[in-house]
């Protein structure tokens, strides 16, 4: 019976979750069937440096620092399953991380806490964003965070969102801290911040301020 060839990119995150809980790298090679379907891969993976050698590809990942992360990698090989390229994917090798020296690290709960506590005592509004320390985080981060409305900005591994302390747009205080208790229940780590604040704020036919980052009303 015929069996359709797995998804590179559903490879790659097999291959990935073989890996110690401790990696930092990994590399691939992706053989494939001839010269000319090499050029052709490596032309599409040409984002994440892949480099060519006769009919395979070597590229590799990264959790944190240069390099692409997985994310950014499975985003590329999805190209090479549309246009149904097909061929081996081998892990060649893989790092572990440098050992971090145990340190204290305020739950994400305690941080947000702390940045709230710091606003004055008559703030009505303010926009906060949440950056991870991972880009593995981010998917299943957004899912916790969602009574936040969370949306991503730039490039960095992150969310914005915004909250109101009695009314308008944005979600409560309160269910704010619960979007990061939950956060850190899961071991999701990164670090929180306020950018902009309003105190005793009182809209006239509107729910609420509305803020423009970049030239967009957020």
């Amino acid at each position: 019976m015929y069996a359709p060839p797995v998804a590179l990119v559903d490879e790659f995150r097999a291959r990935l979750r073989e890996l110690p809980d401790g990696w930092a790298d990994a590399r691939f090679v992706l053989r494939l069937a001839d010269a000319k379907t090499a050029a052709r891969a490596a032309s599409l993976l040409g984002g994440i440096n892949a480099g060519r050698h006769r009919d395979g590809v070597r590229f590799y990942t990264t959790r944190r620092g240069a390099g692409a992360g997985p994310d950014v990698v499975s985003r590329a090989l999805r190209r090479l399953d549309r246009e149904r390229i097909h061929g081996e994917l081998e892990l060649v090798s893989s790092g572990a991380a440098e050992p971090v020296p145990e340190t204290h690290r305020a739950t994400l709960a305690a941080a947000w806490s702390a940045a709230v506590a710091g606003l004055p005592p008559d703030w009505s509004d303010l926009y906060g964003e949440l950056e991870l320390t991972s880009t593995d985080y981010l998917e299943r981060a957004s899912l916790l965070m969602s009574p936040l409305n969370p949306s991503r900005y730039g490039g960095r591994p992150g969310f914005r969102f915004r909250v109101s302390r009695t009314f308008g747009y944005g979600t409560s205080a309160a269910m704010a801290l619960r979007c990061f208790e939950r956060l850190d229940a899961e071991g999701i780590r990164g670090e929180v911040r306020i950018l902009r604040a309003l105190s005793d704020t009182q809209p006239v036919d509107t729910q609420g301020p509305v803020w423009y980052v970049g030239g967009k009303a957020v």
